[in-house]
């Protein structure tokens, strides 16, 4: 489509690194969008995002249509005047959040009807009013409506969850707002089974997106299989186009990933860690709620650019965080995502190098070597 293309620039393995344009702005890939899922990313300023590295965030639809209302962001400009974020935006369809947070939900061919978590009120959400929703929002890449199979899941269940899900990319194709720069990715579904993803990377195909996704994991199905889902997908996605693994994750799932050719990923959890006084770091985990960082004068990583390692001591940040001080949050927030985007620069720059796997085996030795206590 116009104004939106994929570049690779170098692979390493099954990995690769490259640029993904839009009229909004380049992503570098492999990519990690931060989760602004109401229209903000939690205890972060979209300055401050961007601070961290990233080239895109990632908003909701379920959440964005229950409140303040699609049609009410595009009559104040749309999502990026919103919320003050020009660079890229993609929305998830809202399929996952029906699944997981609505209530008495019902699903049929047609979509799924629901009551909202948030004030009771009924809804339905169809793959042509999902795809008219992201084109309220305004985002630059938009998912198809898809179910999200849940695990564990029979091979029966996973199989009608799936053709589902590709009657309904069929119908998102169908119904999606085209426009200059703006793009619509697949999702591959399945559960674990390895020829119901076959079918369904195949069945995409025909279809025909710019982007294509795996969705259906980090589900509960552990890193392992997850990897074995991979394994098995990945080859049967175009060469030639993003692939983005939904929901995934914590950091060695994300290097994981990317030496197995993933290109972009979302995840709650480094601002949902923030917020919750976990810290990433080099070494592993650090939880600034442990009493030991309480007279503790070094900064939460020697090595890192942000704020709250420049400027901060641990026993501040340990401080802040028992005494449950708004700075935590967005202190370790930021924190947490620009060890996320380093994580990614530095993947990109060992793929275009063609050392990533020493560099992965470097990283996940340091990772694993845990934070080391105060003298």
């Amino acid at each position: 489509m116009s104004g939106f293309t994929f570049d690779i620039h170098a692979t390493d393995g099954a990995a690769r690194t490259g640029v993904i344009t839009t009229v909004r702005g380049e992503i570098r890939t492999p990519a990690f969008m931060p989760v602004g899922t109401a229209g903000t990313v939690k205890a972060m300023l979209p300055e401050s995002v961007r601070e961290t590295g990233a080239d895109i965030v990632l908003g909701n639809t379920y959440h964005l249509m229950l409140r303040p209302g699609a049609e009410r962001v595009a009559r104040l400009g749309g999502l990026h005047k919103m919320m003050n974020w020009p660079r890229p935006i993609l929305t998830d369809s809202g399929g996952f959040q029906v699944m997981s947070l609505a209530q008495l939900r019902k699903l049929d061919e047609n979509g799924v009807s629901f009551q909202s978590h948030v004030d009771g009120a009924t809804y339905q959400l169809t793959p042509e009013r999902s795809m008219e929703i992201q084109a309220l929002l305004g985002s630059d890449i938009h998912m198809v409506l898809d179910e999200c199979t849940p695990f564990p899941a029979t091979e029966g269940e996973a199989e009608s969850s799936m053709e589902l899900s590709m009657r309904w990319a069929k119908r998102s194709k169908a119904a999606f707002h085209a426009a200059p720069g703006r793009a619509l990715f697949g999702i591959v579904q399945g559960g674990v089974h390895p020829h119901l993803r076959e079918r369904s990377a195949a069945a995409l195909k025909e279809i025909g997106f710019p982007g294509y996704a795996v969705g259906g994991l980090a589900v509960g199905e552990g890193q392992l299989r997850m990897f074995d889902v991979l394994d098995f997908t990945v080859p049967h996605l175009p060469p030639d186009r993003p692939r983005y693994l939904m929901g995934v994750g914590k950091p060695d799932d994300i290097i994981g990933a990317v030496m197995r050719g993933i290109d972009m990923f979302d995840c709650v959890l480094p601002t949902r860690s923030g917020r919750n006084g976990q810290a990433f770091t080099r070494r592993g985990t650090v939880n600034l709620r442990n009493a030991r960082h309480t007279d503790d004068p070094r900064p939460l990583d020697e090595m890192c650019r942000c704020p709250a390692c420049r400027t901060y001591s641990r026993a501040y940040l340990h401080h802040l965080v028992k005494a449950e001080e708004i700075l935590a949050s967005m202190l370790i927030t930021w924190h947490n995502l620009t060890y996320y985007q380093d994580l990614m620069a530095g993947l990109r720059e060992a793929i275009g190098e063609g050392r990533l796997a020493t560099h992965a085996a470097i990283l996940r030795q340091q990772y694993a070597s845990c934070d080391i206590e105060p003298l």
